[in-house]
């Protein structure tokens, strides 16, 4: 069983900064992505960036220049440095863990306004 904690939301004001950080437990394959995903109120679930096992990093449009994702492969963790925050990414971040199955983290509440 494999399980996500996320940690790192909150509310900012436009122009600030958060990072948020995930941990994943269990049984968990080298051949990995981890990675970030967002759900705002009425909206899909979109995927802010992504990085595989080897470091390979896929980032959406609006992720990119702003945020910046990392892991650690030894720790099992994948942190998102978010900077200057637009009300706009005002959302539920989820963490997933896709190896052989989807994996999902209970997701962590940021709030950019004013």
């Amino acid at each position: 069983q494999v399980q996500l904690v996320e940690s790192g939301g909150g509310s900012v004001q436009p122009g600030g900064s958060l990072r948020l950080s995930c941990a994943a437990s269990g049984t968990i394959s080298n051949i990995n992505i981890m990675g970030w995903y967002r759900q705002a109120p009425g909206k899909e679930r979109e995927l802010v960036a992504r990085i595989t096992w080897h470091g390979s990093i896929t980032y959406a449009a609006f992720a990119k220049g702003r945020f910046t994702i990392s892991r650690i492969n030894a720790k099992n963790t994948v942190d998102l440095q978010m900077n200057s925050l637009k009300p706009e990414d005002t959302a539920v971040y989820y963490c997933n863990l896709f190896t052989r199955y989807n994996y999902w983290g209970q997701g962590t509440q940021v709030t950019v306004s004013s």
